[in-house]
């Protein structure tokens, strides 16, 4: 690393040496959630197992609450549940990425090596729109013979080297490996004219697509292909992910742009994947066939791999891209904002994927109790996993402190909290999000303490939200027939090193 590099990993050690005894006197503060030290945390990045090792990379803006000056941050762990906090692993010390060390993916290499690819962000100053001008978006690799510690970085693709037909937004390379090759796939807002000076009704006709290319050494790449929708879908793609469920190949996304409704679509942005029929990469998907990952408040920009042990699992942000003005995070108060989601193991289901938090994650239980229908139970840790089945279609009502509601009836799935004074208290601007699901076969809640993740029909359904109770959660959940089983949970450890 430069010596630009290391002094901006001594600064941000200086400000995690401040701040994380502040964020750590938030109640609100997660115990089986990955959390940034302090500041800022977005998209997971990296994810790979290498050498036994998980590594989840991350978003990071130690330097600012509200996003700034981003770099990557990295956890290990060899079991998911206890982890290391290694510091900053890529900062910006390259001409290709000085203002950002944007969204990227890694594959394992032998004895413990990563070898991360990311998108370099240079954004000059100016009077640009920084679609068409004002920005490079520069795809760079970098190794790590470790694990730990990267080497010198190399530009792979810079704008030049895309399409003439995409703008300057060219981002978020996931890369793989499949039968002696490598493939690297690229989110991007492509023009539907060829002009550079455009208006802003000329803009807002762009459409998302994935690119991708492919090489034999990790060095010089081509172009193979285009891969979009047949109908307008979006202005953007964000964090394309391409893998294999069952010999069928999965595109995941995060696209921009599209139309909000009453029970799809109803974030700023949204991250789903098209499950397709074929064996071989499309050049196409059909926009009807798009399904979300989540449809809870929290959820963008997930990241998939595959372990040594051949699961493929998720981990997604717990968090909003452009959400300030529709809900808040008092988590800033004490100078920390978003968090991840729990590894989930993806697998195939009857109408598409379920995703199931990995079973590592059941080591935290403590002993289990049942809970009675109708009866308000406490639970003076503030964390738990709770399952609640053999449902059988009947209607479900569960409130968590008292206004936070998960209600199903008539094939519909609602979280919700009630009234706008607990939407904004217990909700920080929340209000509902519901989903059709059909019928009712199983809840799974999972609740630290300031986060659901609730999983619905063995994950086919799922929602993710912030919630942020005073005093230790008190529940109520009414269907009757129903078993309803509740665990403690233990917080996992972090050691800072």
């Amino acid at each position: 690393m430069s010596i630009l590099g290391k002094t901006i990993q001594e600064q941000i050690r200086l400000l995690e040496t401040k701040g994380i005894p502040e964020a750590d006197r938030d109640p609100a503060r997660l115990q089986f959630h990955l959390m940034p030290p302090t500041g800022w945390l977005n998209d997971p990045n990296g994810l790979c197992q290498s050498g036994g090792f998980y590594h989840v990379f991350f978003q990071y803006c130690p330097f600012d609450v509200n996003r700034g000056l981003t770099v990557w941050g990295h956890y290990r762990s060899r079991d998911l549940i206890c982890w290391e906090y290694l510091g900053a692993a890529l900062v910006p010390d390259f001409p290709g990425d000085c203002t950002s060390v944007y969204s990227g993916s890694a594959l394992a290499l032998e004895n413990g090596g990563i070898w991360a690819v990311y998108t370099g962000n240079v954004k000059y100053d100016g009077d640009f729109d920084y679609i068409d001008e004002g920005r490079e978006s520069n795809t760079i690799s970098c190794v790590s013979a470790d694990g730990v510690h990267f080497g010198n970085k190399r530009c792979l693709l810079s704008n030049d080297d895309y399409p003439a037909d995409c703008t300057l937004h060219v981002r978020d390379p996931k890369v793989w490996e499949e039968d002696g090759a490598y493939y690297l796939a690229l989110g991007a807002r492509k023009r539907r004219d060829g002009s550079q000076k455009r208006s802003r009704k000329e803009q807002d006709r762009d459409y998302g697509a994935v690119l991708l290319y492919r090489s034999e050494d990790r060095i010089r790449w081509s172009f193979v292909k285009e891969i979009s929708s047949r109908q307008p879908f979006g202005y953007m793609w964000e964090c394309p992910d391409l893998f294999r469920v069952e010999d069928r190949w999965v595109l995941s996304l995060s696209p921009q742009g599209l139309t909000r409704g009453a029970f799809r679509y109803q974030n700023v942005y949204q991250s789903g994947y098209f499950l397709t029929e074929s064996r071989t990469l499309p050049d196409s998907v059909q926009e009807e066939q798009f399904r979300e990952w989540d449809m809870g408040f929290d959820f963008y920009a997930p990241q998939t791999f595959e372990d040594e042990s051949g699961r493929r699992i998720l981990i997604g942000w717990i968090g909003m891209p452009d959400s300030e003005k529709e809900y808040r995070n008092p988590t800033t108060e004490y100078g920390w904002q978003h968090a991840l989601t729990v590894p989930r193991q993806i697998l195939p289901g009857e109408n598409g994927l379920r995703q199931r938090p990995v079973e590592e994650l059941e080591r935290l239980r403590g002993p289990m109790r049942i809970i009675e229908d109708g009866r308000e139970t406490a639970v003076p840790g503030r964390i738990f996993d709770l399952e609640v089945d053999e449902i059988e279609n009947r209607p479900f009502h569960m409130r968590v402190a008292g206004e936070l509601t998960l209600q199903y009836s008539d094939g519909v799935f609602l979280v919700g909290f009630s009234g706008a004074e607990a939407g904004r208290r217990l909700g920080g601007g929340r209000t509902a999000r519901r989903a059709r699901i059909g019928k009712l076969s199983s809840v799974r809640v999972l609740v630290d303490t300031s986060v659901l993740e609730i999983y619905l029909n063995g994950g086919e359904t799922v929602f993710t939200t912030r919630y942020y109770p005073e005093d230790a959660p008190v529940l109520n959940i009414a269907c009757p027939g129903s078993r309803k089983r509740l665990w403690e949970m233990r917080s996992m450890t972090v050691k800072f090193v």
